[in-house]
């Protein structure tokens, strides 16, 4: 057993409508490690419930299974709008939304992202950024302005399976995306911020200034 099988194992296992995702995406994706997992959704649930948010934004939807986690801890009356830039993800989507019973809670918008969140007119309370890393700086200069003052963003994939500190990011445009991103945050002086090393890293960033 190694540290990661530990820590599952001693985490609050996921429902069954998770259980039934992350089988469906394992059988039906090509990259299901996209997927964030049991930890790490329940990592991201448990965010949102502290933050008890009125909208959530989520860049990057893949087959749903963080919309789902973070959606359980909206308000009573609150949204989720998750971005997807895959129009063939559509159908799925709206699917698992409908039969995991989050469907009058989440709007799903297919498209780039910038240009999605730029046409928003909605204050966010939290957001989750996981799309195309090459895009990170992007999605974090078009996002910051919808959130409110004392609102958060959580960023994933930040640790890049450690290509931040061992591959020269001119080699890899992914790499580099994640690495400006991360430096982009540190020198940022309108947030507070930390680096969670769980799973491939997470950033959570509060906004304290406009």
């Amino acid at each position: 057993m190694d540290i990661e099988e530990y820590i599952e194992n001693h985490t609050t296992p996921e429902d069954e409508a998770l259980r039934q995702l992350r089988r469906h995406t394992n059988l039906t994706t090509t990259f299901p490690r996209q997927l964030s997992g049991p930890v790490q959704g329940k990592l991201l649930e448990m965010l949102s419930r502290m933050i008890a948010p009125k909208n959530i934004l989520e860049i990057g939807t893949f087959t749903g299974y963080s919309a789902y986690c973070l959606a359980k801890g909206l308000q009573d009356g609150g949204m989720l709008h998750t971005i997807e830039v895959k129009d063939e993800m559509e159908e799925p989507l709206l699917s698992f939304f409908e039969k995991s019973g989050i469907a009058d809670c989440v709007t799903l918008h297919i498209g780039d992202a910038v240009d999605v969140v730029k046409d928003m007119d909605v204050v966010f309370d939290l957001a989750f950024i996981d799309g195309d890393k090459r895009q990170y700086p992007d999605y974090y200069a078009v996002v910051f302005p919808k959130i409110r003052v004392g609102g958060y963003i959580i960023i994933d994939n930040v640790l890049w399976y450690d290509k931040v500190i061992t591959e020269p990011k001119h080699n890899d445009p992914y790499t580099a995306g994640i690495i400006a991103l991360n430096d982009i945050v540190q020198n940022d002086p309108r947030v507070e911020n930390v680096i969670v090393p769980v799973r491939d890293g997470l950033t959570i960033v509060r906004k304290v200034e406009e």
